[in-house]
């Protein structure tokens, strides 16, 4: 729905394969064989693209026999601090992409993440790298307005999870604060597709089942919810709302509320969230990336520069430390604004600083982040 079919890889596959017909999922990845030919455009042209019906075969669209697997993703190397803590944060997040014929697909994404600390007194950062599985599937294309999804998946909560989180997708590298509320990863079954509901609009939608499980990187709760999402193409507005429901322990619910927004006169995304929770509090956040090419003076500069602002807010509504250190949330109501910039050197290879202040009872702090991003695509086989 938000990422264009150039700006999310592993997820534009995900969107392809889940909300349109085979052939549109399948030429997205026969199009990853392809990095040179892919320049990073907007968000909501993916939905025109994942939900159009076409009756053509993506061998016949590209004059190629058969898809490849791929090997693609993102890297990057940060710095950041806050508070007066300095930290290297050094990403890898490999995404692998199996086609099988022209209804399954095998895919997974990994993540290696390291937190290289610098303690008091030393010359030298250390820290732990942590290593996540945050997806590993089998998708059938039922028919064009359904596709089943079985394994471990990204929990389709809000729109930041599986559309916005890859480093060189981001427009800011701080996620939310909100962003625990209902995310993550979960084991199961899940369905999802779109469904034209009219010339004006078109409905995407998912919804899904998860179990308990603890077994080590694999972890995940028992749990079922669904995502709504309504997508206008001339308006390029999208509106959605989630919700969840906890059906182990404390038994709580979620639920979400999404927007984003595209003007066609301007070159600009704008995205917001929101987010309530029964155990872990409430809040949104909202955002603007606004590319400077419609600035006249130094071209060269401009069409490649992006300013990005973020204004959040989190209501604690009473949360455990306990609950908070598990999530990573805050345990009393914070407000932050964020601001940043994005110089594209070319598509996929990107540089990033933004700078924040948070403000809670706990006193205010800045927060600064610098680094780059890159986003790779290789061929696992032959055409």
């Amino acid at each position: 729905m938000l990422s264009w079919i150039t700006a999310s890889f592993g997820p534009l596959v995900r969107r392809g394969l889940r909300r349109g017909t085979a052939s549109a999922s399948l030429l997205a990845v026969l199009l990853l064989a392809f990095p040179s030919f892919l320049i990073a455009q907007t968000d909501s042209s993916a939905t025109l693209i994942a939900q159009t019906n076409s009756s053509a075969t993506p061998c016949v669209l590209l004059n190629l026999e058969r898809p490849i697997p791929i090997l693609t993703g993102s890297a990057g190397f940060f710095a950041s601090g806050n508070s007066g803590e300095r930290e290297l944060v050094p990403v890898v997040m490999p995404v692998v992409l199996v086609p099988l014929g022209e209804r399954w697909l095998v895919e997974a994404r990994g993540e290696f993440k390291g937190e290289f600390e610098k303690p008091a007194g030393s010359g030298s950062f250390g820290g732990p790298v942590e290593k996540e599985l945050d997806y590993a599937e089998l998708d059938f294309i039922a028919n064009s307005r359904v596709t089943v999804a079985v394994g471990r998946f990204l929990t389709p909560f809000g729109i930041y999870n599986e559309r916005l989180y890859p480093v060189w997708i981001r427009s800011l590298q701080p996620v939310p604060t909100i962003f625990p509320i209902g995310t993550g990863s979960g084991n199961g079954v899940m369905l999802r597709g779109g469904v034209p509901a009219s010339s004006k609009a078109n409905v995407n939608y998912a919804v899904y089942f998860s179990t308990n499980s603890t077994i080590n990187k694999l972890e995940s709760d028992r749990l079922v919810g669904g995502r709504v999402g309504v997508f206008f193409p001339r308006q390029r507005i999208e509106i959605g709302t989630s919700f969840q429901q906890l059906l182990q322990e404390g038994r709580y619910r979620s639920a979400g509320f999404h927007f984003a927004w595209q003007p066609v006169a301007a070159p600009l995304n704008l995205r917001s969230e929101f987010a309530w929770s029964g155990e872990q509090g409430r809040g949104y956040w909202v955002e603007g990336a606004y590319r400077l090419s419609q600035i006249s003076k130094w071209q060269k500069v401009m069409r490649h520069t992006e300013a990005v602002a973020r204004v959040q807010h989190f209501l604690a509504g009473g949360i455990t430390a306990g609950t908070a250190a598990d999530y990573g949330l805050p345990t009393v109501n914070a407000e932050e604004l964020d601001l940043g910039g994005n110089y594209y050197f070319r598509d996929g290879f990107k540089a990033t600083a933004s700078y924040g202040r948070e403000f809670s009872s706990f006193g205010n702090f800045n927060r600064w982040t610098v680094g780059t991003a890159y986003r790779f695509a290789f061929p696992l086989g032959r055409l």
